[in-house]
């Protein structure tokens, strides 16, 4: 799909990034086709999700709403969530488990594959009417996608000459995913939350972690995160897939850097009423204390102390996005440590006292360019490469991204 000849990626290459690709229909159309619609793999849910047969979930490439369903112990099935008849929705709800998945509007049948398998009255009423005997229903049906697990998550896409998942996310991320994946999960929460701004505002906030002890005031006053910690970047050749990382440190001390500065953040006359809120434990042996994988086009897992989310993010316009959050807790958790990670939700999700700054600062964003589509943003903190790095001040995961997107858009 062609994009106006006008919007030209301005000078500076990845350091700059256009007012107009938050603002753009026909930027969001052709993220569509070329993204979502396209060669990327895209998150659609958790194995956990649909544990046995005819259990599935509802999820979307892009626009494109999808069913996602098991069809034995091994195999997950994906296929567009759309009659091929009327183009109704073939499943309502977030998920359920059903015996097949049968058109409201008029009772077309599909099986776990998404293959049509009957349609009412199909050779008519009393000998009158129906479809014509050479109607091949063999040939009609949504479109379907290919489907891959990586740790339990599963993706999927139209493309066939998509490269495999783990090739798609690289070994290095394929390993920092499998660090949290430790054990058996279960799901103990799930939110919902639709934020007034472009989705690639919101994936662009999950990889910035030099914003994150300057926005979040409760990060850096209870000392939970700062940039001055141990930390980095892991940002691999593509920029596709990023993480940001980070380890508490074990003495609290109150860092040169931030006080000298007079920070927003630094605020050191608050107490917490009740500080087991903040109470942890090193789970995974490292000391890591702040893990967030960002996926392309629309996917975060994050490790935030000891509570663990996935968030899947879903276009809905050009100043819309649906974020779908999914807490997770591990089978083998001791009552203690549930009671831990339970009470750290409260830091992270749509009202969470660290993350909630999160959902309104992209619509800051959005309103404060709705007259400035001719100008850039800066994305210049560290410099201009896009590389792993040990240090969180840098926006070299932001670089990333827009790496990925350019090469997918063509641009």
């Amino acid at each position: 799909m062609a994009i106006e000849a006008h919007n030209a990626w301005p000078v500076g290459v990845l350091t700059r990034v256009p007012n107009w690709i938050y603002q753009s229909p026909d930027v969001y159309a052709a993220e569509q086709k070329n993204i979502f619609q396209g060669s990327a793999w895209t998150f659609l849910c958790l194995e956990i999700d649909i544990p046995n047969r005819g259990d599935y979930r509802t999820a979307s490439l892009g626009d494109m709403p999808v069913i996602v369903v098991r069809e034995d112990e091994t195999t997950i099935r994906a296929f567009e969530n759309r009659c091929a008849h009327r183009g109704a929705l073939l499943a309502f709800d977030d998920g359920g488990t059903v015996e097949d998945f049968t058109c409201v509007y008029h009772n077309w049948r599909y099986d776990f594959c998404g293959n049509l398998k009957s349609i009412a009255f199909r050779n008519g009423i009393q000998g009158k009417g129906g479809m014509p005997k050479d109607f091949d229903i063999g040939e009609r049906g949504p479109r379907k996608l290919r489907t891959e697990s990586i740790c339990g998550f599963v993706f999927g896409t139209l493309a066939k000459d998509a490269p495999p998942l783990r090739e798609f996310l690289g070994e290095e991320i394929v390993s920092l995913i499998a660090r949290v994946c430790r054990a058996p999960m279960e799901i103990i929460g799930r939110f919902k939350q639709t934020l007034p701004n472009n989705w690639k505002l919101f994936m662009e906030n999950t990889r910035d972690s030099y914003h994150a002890s300057l926005l979040h005031v409760f990060f850096t006053t209870f000392r939970l995160n700062r940039l001055s910690q141990r930390g980095g970047l892991v940002v691999g050749e593509s920029g596709a897939h990023t993480v940001s990382w980070s380890a508490l440190d074990k003495v609290p001390s109150t860092s040169a850097e931030y006080t000298s500065e007079q920070l927003r953040a630094d605020k050191k006359d608050f107490l917490l009423k009740d500080p087991s809120l903040i109470e942890s434990f090193d789970e995974f042996g490292d000391g890591v204390t702040l893990q967030v994988i960002s996926m392309f086009p629309g996917c975060a897992f994050a490790q935030v102390q000891n509570t663990i989310a996935v968030r899947r993010i879903v276009p809905k316009g050009i100043d819309q996005t649906e974020v779908y959050w999914t807490y997770l807790g591990f089978k083998d958790d001791t009552r203690e440590r549930r009671r831990i990670r339970l009470k750290q939700s409260n830091l992270i999700g749509p009202a969470g006292l660290v993350s909630m700054e999160d959902g309104i600062i992209g619509n800051f964003v959005q309103r404060g360019i709705a007259a400035a589509g001719a100008f850039d943003t800066i994305v210049e903190m560290g410099g201009d490469a896009v590389e792993t790095t040990d240090t969180r001040a840098s926006e070299a995961s932001i670089r990333g991204f827009w790496k990925a997107y350019r090469q997918y858009m063509g641009m």
